[in-house]
């Protein structure tokens, strides 16, 4: 097929990647130009100067950026990719951004394009070994369009429900993970307190009701003070203002979550900005 991607940042580039490697011709756009440059002389394709011109022809235009300004800008900006877009195209957004902006696309294209807002989860390394998990909202026709696109870098994809519902669940999925990472540096840093052998304990409990992914990818290397796996502190903490916001406005009180979030800017004071999110320990533990 013939694909556009916009963003080529951690997540982006390797998404992108794979898209090439799975035989689809991939047109790139970063708004940093010498990124697709690069990019393009490692894997082939082309790089367009503008978002419109690299969506102009394409079958699906897929975006990972930062943030909702991002989005708008990339899509529907003064040379934006929607406009650009041919009639029965997709576009595919994997940025983590508001619901608010995901069905204000979805809109913008309705009747036009098929639109799917489909985050994802699995950090920088599931990008990297195409193994992320994604979560979609649309149409049945737009994620039934995107299938074939998305298995080029998913282990799971799900369809969560109408324009927004893929980002409302990837709120969710930042709600558990934020509860857990707090629930295992407190643990780490109870069990260091109190005398204990910390891969000992870990070694135990991990084979029991307390074991989690983080559990067991992340515990040793919080226990050696190592914070350099992809998904950063700065990105945890806008993922949760979103989802402070959507439960604001839904009336709903997420004390714990809005605890953490707090939590995360005394790391960011630290100078842990860039700190992956299981370096909440810090706050127990400055190393």
């Amino acid at each position: 097929m013939k694909l556009s991607f916009l963003g080529l940042g951690v997540m982006g580039a390797p998404m992108a990647r794979h898209l090439a490697a799975a035989g689809h011709d991939v047109t790139v756009y970063n708004r940093t130009a010498a990124k697709a440059q690069a990019w393009v002389a490692a894997h082939g394709g082309r790089a367009a100067a503008t978002p419109a011109e690299a969506a102009t022809g394409a079958e699906v235009v897929l975006t990972c950026v930062g943030n909702d300004d991002d989005l708008r800008a990339v899509v529907l900006g003064p040379d934006g990719a929607l406009a650009a877009m041919a009639p029965g195209a997709l576009f595919v957004d994997h940025t983590t951004v508001s619901a608010t902006i995901a069905r204000e696309i979805a809109a913008a294209g309705e009747g036009r394009v098929l639109v799917l807002d489909a985050p994802v989860s699995g950090g920088q390394a599931g990008a990297e070994n195409g193994a992320l998990t994604i979560m979609c909202g649309g149409t049945e026709a737009a994620f039934a369009a995107a299938q074939p696109v998305l298995a080029a870098y998913a282990k799971r994809v799900g369809h969560m429900g109408p324009s927004g519902s893929g980002q409302l669940t990837k709120m969710v999925n930042q709600i558990a993970i934020a509860g857990v990472l707090q629930g295992l540096a407190e643990a780490l840093a109870f069990a260091r307190a109190a005398g204990l052998d910390s891969d000992a304990v870990v070694d135990v409990i991990s084979k029991g009701a307390a074991q989690s992914w983080q559990m067991d990818n992340r515990a040793a290397t919080m226990a050696k003070g190592e914070f350099d796996f992809g998904f950063a502190v700065d990105w945890m903490r806008k993922d949760l203002g979103l989802v402070l916001n959507e439960a604001s406005r839904a009336g709903l009180g997420l004390p714990l979550t809005a605890l953490v979030d707090q939590f995360y800017a005394d790391v960011q004071a630290m100078g842990g900005g860039r700190h992956d999110t299981s370096s909440l320990i810090r706050r127990f533990d400055p190393r």
